[in-house]
């Protein structure tokens, strides 16, 4: 019987910092324009922790059907089905428990939003929900996973990015506009570098488990300066937006949170040992998290 202590090293709780980035900066951006809703607020924090669980529930799972984690070079945390302290049935119904979860949650936050929209939003809406807990479990899990294919950073910038921010400012205002689109690109590239610095960390166990993430096709050097690419276009976006929809110096404040991504990618470049990256994907995550929130102040002042 699998312990209280193992099911929350399966969830994996530190990944719940980026997860809800996206839907914190698209809340902010709603509440600027005085188009608000509480309920949508949190029921859209809800859905972006429930998608995040079930794919590190599904990643736990898929990783072991695929024996990523038997070459004995694992940096991260021990999974817990490769460990035998969750069995695979066991996790296979937790991931139904999360697919429930996440699909009556997900249909709760689109009633809200069906009082205000067109059908043809709310068949868009539905077909995005269903993408998304689709993108969650197949990153790893099930036949021909798109994370062992080199395509895990595309999907973890159009679903942290554009789909979250964009989907999450839509709900509060039910309408299309450009101004969120700006941090929507801006947290994609962060989401990005968060999973490049974690693909980077297991280059060498991923290539001798056949998982050809986009840093194995890049190589190491390549890896970084794909980095610095996204960190400096993820920056960028932010600033652009401040100077197209700022009105005051205090709206200007949360930019002090770009450096810590700045001396991220300084220890990065310096490092010769990729296996010592692991630290840097906490840190990435929870700067995401830290500058979504000062962001999300900020531009209320």
């Amino acid at each position: 019987m699998a312990s209280l202590k193992h099911w929350i090293s399966a969830l994996r709780p530190r990944t719940l910092f980026l997860a809800v980035a996206s839907t914190i900066c698209a809340n902010g951006m709603a509440y600027s324009t005085g188009h608000f809703s509480i309920s949508i607020c949190v029921l859209t924090i809800l859905t972006a922790t429930l998608l995040q669980l079930l794919s590190n529930l599904a990643n736990d799972l898929g990783d072991f059907q695929h024996g990523t984690d038997i070459t004995g070079q694992r940096v991260g945390p021990t999974r817990t089905v490769q460990s035998g302290a969750i069995t695979p049935h066991q996790m296979k119904v937790a991931i139904g428990i999360a697919i429930l979860a996440s699909m009556l949650v997900g249909a709760a936050l689109i009633y809200e939003a069906s009082q205000f929209i067109n059908i043809i939003y709310i068949i868009l809406l539905l077909f995005l929900g269903i993408t998304s807990i689709w993108a969650a479990i197949k990153y790893t899990a099930g036949k021909n996973p798109y994370g062992y294919k080199g395509f895990g950073d595309i999907f973890s910038f159009v679903f942290f990015g554009p789909v979250a921010v964009v989907g999450t400012y839509f709900l509060h205002l039910h309408e299309m506009t450009f101004q969120p689109w700006l941090p929507a690109i801006g947290l994609g590239m962060f989401t990005a570098a968060v999973l490049n610095v974690n693909n980077m960390r297991d280059m060498e166990n991923d290539r001798n488990s056949g998982k050809m993430t986009l840093a194995i096709h890049l190589g190491l050097r390549g890896a970084k300066l794909y980095h610095a690419f996204l960190s400096l276009s993820g920056i960028l976006c932010f600033i652009a937006y401040s100077i197209i929809y700022s009105t005051n110096c205090y709206q200007y404040l949360y930019m002090v949170f770009f450096i810590p991504f700045l001396i991220i990618l300084r220890n990065i470049y310096k490092n010769t040992d990729n296996r010592l990256l692991d630290p840097y994907l906490k840190f990435t995550s929870l700067s995401a998290f830290v500058l979504s929130v000062a962001f999300a102040v900020c531009i209320n002042l």
